[in-house]
C-alpha cells in the first residue's frame, strides 16, 4: 500500500488556543486534579481552578515584563511543575514558547535565542542562568532572564500584582490556532538545530486525536501519567498537553535514576517512554533475577510471556497448557514487574526508535502492553501510533486521525495533516525543501501493510552502500544488538566497504555484575576488558541476535568494543538520544579503520 489515512476524531476550533485547556478544565472540572505536584518529598494535589489561578498570575507577571503578543520567551528547565505552569503562563500573555533543553551548551543557549529573537527567558538552575549570561551580551533583545530556583517565578507574581484578571483574558485570546504556540528546536544530528514553528492548532489536531482515538487510556479522575522525558523534546509535550486536554493527573518526574522510587510512589496508569527505558527495566529485572539465583526462572517466565503475546495474535489463541504455565508466572514474576511500574499501569507509548518485536511481546505478554508511535519535531510529535485495541507489535501503527501516511516511489515516508509543522524558522530553503509539493518529507524509509500499519526501516541519509553496492539500512540491525544488556549502543558501519562492521559501547551499569559472575577483577574498566575473550564472546551474542534479522550481506562481520560511551554530554548523542553519526565516524576513524584492517 502506498497511501493510507484515518478520518479526524477531534475537530480544531478554528478561533481557539491552548489556552483554552485550562480555562475548560476549571469551568467543567473544577476539583479535579489535573496536576500532581511534588512538595517536600511528597506528591500533591493541583486542582483545575488552582492551576487556572497560577497560570494566570504567573502571565501578568509576564505581561506587567513587557512581554507582547507574539514575543519569544525561552524555558529551560528540567522536567518539573513549573515547565507546565509557565508554558501556558507564556501562552496566556499572548507569547511563544521556545524550549531549551537544561543540557544545551552557552553556544547551542545562544543560536537558540538569538534565531528565535527571544526576549526573556525563564531557566531552573545557578548553572543554567550561567550558561545564559555567558552569551547574555551577544544577545541585546534579551531583555529578562528568570530563575526558577532562585525565586523566578514568586518574582513574576509580585511583578503582576497590579494586573487585572480582564487584561490576561485579553491577552489569552489574542492568538487563534493558525498563530505560532512554540518553536522547537531540532536536536541537530548535523549541523545547527532548526526551529520548527508548531502552531495551535498543530497541538490541537496531534493532541486531540491522540486522546480520542486512546480514549480508555485518558479517562478523566481515573487516569495518569508521569512525566520524566524532557519537557523541551516535543514528546514530553504531546504528554503535557493531551494530559491537560483530557484531563487526566498529570505528574513530572526531574530525574530518571529516581525513576522506580518515582513510578511506586505516583503510581501512574499510563507512562510515555523511549525504548531505553523499557530496555532497562526488562533488563534490570532479569539481573535481579540472576542475582537471586532465580535467573532461569525469569528467562523461562519471560519466553512464556512472549510465546503467550504472539498466540494472542492467532486465530486460536493460546492453549490450555500455556494458559496455565502464564497464571503461574503471572504469580511469581509478572505481578513483581508491574509492581515496579507503579502497580496500576496497563499501557505505555514508546516513541523515538523502534523497541523491537521481541520486547513488545514481553511487555504484552506480561500485561503491561507498550504501544509503539513514530514521529518527528516537525510532525509535533506522534504522526502514527498503535490503537490500543488493534495492536501490531513491530509496526509504529497507523496514522493520526485527520493525517495521511504516503510512501514515495524511493520508499521515503511523506506525511499530511494540521498537525504539522508549518515551516522553519527565519529558514525558507530548509522549508522548501521539506514540505515540496504540499507533503513533509520524513527523510525516514518505510512501508504500508494492508491495513494501513507503519514500519519504519530507516533513515534516508544514513543508508549505508557497501563496496559491493548492498543498500544497509543501520537502524534494524542496531535495535536487536542494542536489546543485549551489555550493549549501551551500538553504530554499523560499512559505507563504501566490502562487509558491514559495528561500533559497540558497554552498559556500565550491567558491566559489574556482568565481571563479577565471569571473575574478572572487582572495579575492571570497559578499557581494560575490551579484548576479553569472555566480553567479546558475550557480543558477539548480541552481534548474531541482531544479524538473524538481517540478510547475510546486511550482517555485521567484525565489530570493536570502544572504552567510551555514546552520550549526550561526550557530543556523541543528541537530547533526544540520537546517534550523531558524523560526529562518531569522525572521532572514531580509527576504530572503524581497524575493522577492516587485516
Amino acid at each position: 500500500m502506498r497511501e493510507f489515512s484515518l478520518p479526524a476524531l477531534y475537530e480544531v476550533p478554528a478561533d481557539g488556543n491552548l489556552t483554552d485547556i485550562v480555562r475548560r478544565n476549571a469551568a467543567q472540572h473544577p476539583d479535579v486534579a489535573v496536576i500532581g505536584r511534588k512538595i517536600n518529598g511528597s506528591w500533591q494535589d493541583v486542582t483545575s481552578t488552582v492551576f487556572l489561578a497560577e497560570v494566570r498570575t504567573a502571565a501578568k507577571g509576564l505581561i506587567a515584563s513587557g512581554v507582547q503578543p507574539g514575543d519569544r520567551v525561552g524555558l529551560m528547565s528540567r522536567t518539573r511543575y513549573e515547565w507546565t505552569l509557565l508554558d501556558f503562563a507564556i501562552w496566556s500573555a499572548g507569547a511563544v514558547t521556545v524550549p531549551v533543553y537544561e543540557t544545551s551548551s552557552p553556544e547551542q543557549i545562544q543560536w537558540i535565542l538569538g534565531d528565535s529573537g527571544a526576549v526573556a527567558i525563564l531557566v531552573e538552575s545557578d548553572a543554567h542562568a550561567a550558561a545564559v549570561d555567558s552569551v547574555r551580551g551577544t544577545l541585546p533583545q534579551l531583555a529578562h532572564v528568570w530563575q526558577i530556583d532562585a525565586g523566578g517565578v514568586e518574582e513574576l507574581n509580585r511583578a503582576g500584582t497590579g494586573i487585572d484578571d480582564a487584561v490576561v483574558d485579553e491577552r489569552s485570546a489574542v492568538a487563534k490556532a493558525d498563530d505560532p504556540a512554540t518553536i522547537v528546536y531540532t536536536s541537530g544530528t548535523t549541523g545547527r538545530p532548526k526551529g520548527c514553528v508548531l502552531t495551535h492548532r498543530s497541538f490541537f489536531a496531534e493532541c486531540g486525536n491522540v486522546v480520542e482515538r486512546l480514549k480508555p487510556l485518558f479517562r478523566t479522575g481515573e487516569c495518569s501519567v508521569l512525566l520524566f522525558l524532557p519537557v523541551a523534546h516535543v514528546f514530553g509535550r504531546l504528554v503535557e498537553v493531551a494530559s491537560l486536554m483530557a484531563p487526566i493527573k498529570l505528574g513530572h518526574a526531574p530525574d530518571i535514576k529516581n525513576l522506580t522510587d518515582e513510578l511506586a510512589a505516583f503510581r501512574p496508569t499510563l507512562i510515555l517512554g523511549v525504548p531505553r527505558v523499557f530496555e532497562k527495566v526488562y533488563n534490570s529485572a532479569r539481573a535481579k533475577a540472576q542475582a537471586d539465583g532465580k535467573g532461569k526462572i525469569f528467562d523461562k517466565a519471560a519466553e512464556t510471556a512472549i510465546e503467550y503475546s504472539r498466540a494472542l495474535d492467532t486465530p486460536k489463541g493460546a492453549s490450555l497448557a500455556l494458559k496455565l504455565k502464564y497464571k503461574t508466572f503471572d504469580k511469581l514474576v509478572y505481578s513483581k514487574l508491574r509492581a515496579v511500574l507503579g502497580g496500576r499501569g496497563e499501557y505505555a507509548i514508546s516513541g523515538g526508535a523502534p523497541l523491537g518485536e521481541r520486547l513488545g511481546h514481553f511487555f504484552r505478554g506480561i500485561g503491561f502492553t507498550v504501544l509503539e508511535g513514530y514521529g518527528l519535531t516537525e510532525s509535533c510529535a506522534a504522526t502514527a501510533f498503535n490503537p490500543w485495541d488493534r495492536q501490531k507489535i513491530g509496526t509504529v501503527g497507523q496514522p493520526l486521525p485527520g493525517s495521511v501516511v504516503r510512501i514515495a516511489d524511493d520508499g521515503e515516508v511523506l506525511l499530511h495533516g494540521e498537525h504539522l509543522f508549518t515551516g522553519y524558522w527565519n529558514n525558507e530553503g530548509a522549508t522548501e525543501e521539506a514540505l515540496a509539493d504540499g507533503w513533509f518529507h520524513t527523510g525516514d524509509i518505510g512501508t504500508l501493510d494492508e491495513d494501513g500499519y507503519l514500519r519504519i526501516t530507516g533513515r534516508k541519509k544514513e543508508i549505508i552502500v557497501t563496496a559491493g553496492g548492498k543498500n544497509v539500512a543501520p537502524a534494524v540491525i542496531e535495535d536487536r544488538i542494542r536489546a543485549h544488556a551489555l550493549v549501551a549502543e551500538c553504530m554499523v558501519v560499512g559505507d563504501g566497504r566490502p562487509f558491514v562492521g559495528a561500533l559497540v559501547t558497554i552498559d556500565e551499569e550491567f558491566l559489574g555484575k556482568w565481571a563479577a559472575d565471569h571473575g574478572k577483577p572487582a572495579g575492571a574498566s570497559v578499557t581494560s576488558l575490551r579484548d576479553d575473550p569472555d566480553l567479546l564472546a558475550a557480543i558477539q551474542s548480541a552481534v548474531d541476535d541482531g544479524n538473524a534479522a538481517v540478510s547475510k550481506a546486511e550482517s555485521v562481520r567484525k565489530f570493536r568494543i570502544l572504552g567510551t560511551q555514546f552520550t549526550e554530554e561526550s557530543g556523541y548523542l543528541t537530547p533526544s538520544l540520537k546517534l550523531k553519526r558524523n560526529v562518531v565516524t569522525k572521532d572514531y576513524a580509527d576504530e572503524i579503520e581497524a575493522i577492516y584492517r587485516g
